[in-house]
C-alpha cells in the first residue's frame, strides 16, 4: 500500500510518542515533589516561629504523634533535601527527555523529507 509510512517513520512516530508520555509523567511527579516541597517549607517557617515549649504533633497516617520541636525540625530539614534532590533529578530528566525528543523531531523532519512524493 503506497498510502503507508515506511517502518523507519513509523518508528520515529513511536518513539516520539513514548517520549511525549515520559515527560508528561515526569512533569506530573516534578509538580507533586514541588508541592510537598512547598508543604515542608510552610510547616518549617511555622515550626521555627514556635516556642521550645509548644506542645506539637505530628500526623503519622491517621494518628497524631507528641513530638519534639527539633526532632521534628531535624526530620523537616531530612525530608525538605530529598524532595530537592529529587526536583532536581526529575528536572534533568526533564531536560534529557525534551533534548531527545528535539533530536527526533529533527530525524522525523529528515526522513519525511527524502519521501518520494505521492501519487507516482
Amino acid at each position: 500500500m503506497s498510502g503507508e509510512l515506511p517502518p523507519q517513520i513509523q518508528n520515529q512516530i513511536a518513539q516520539l510518542q513514548q517520549l511525549q508520555q515520559q515527560a508528561q509523567a515526569v512533569i506530573t511527579q516534578k509538580s507533586q515533589i514541588e508541592a510537598l516541597l512547598r508543604e515542608i517549607e510552610v510547616a518549617l517557617t511555622e515550626l521555627e516561629r514556635s516556642n521550645e515549649d509548644s506542645v506539637i504533633y505530628k500526623s503519622v497516617g491517621e494518628i497524631l504523634f507528641k513530638t519534639g520541636k527539633s526532632e521534628l525540625l531535624e526530620e523537616l530539614k531530612e525530608r525538605k533535601d530529598v524532595m530537592e534532590l529529587r526536583q532536581k533529578t526529575m528536572s534533568k530528566q526533564e531536560e534529557r527527555i525534551q533534548g531527545r525528543f528535539t533530536q527526533l523531531q529533527e530525524q522525523l523532519k529528515q526522513s519525511l523529507g527524502q519521501m518520494p512524493p505521492k501519487g507516482g
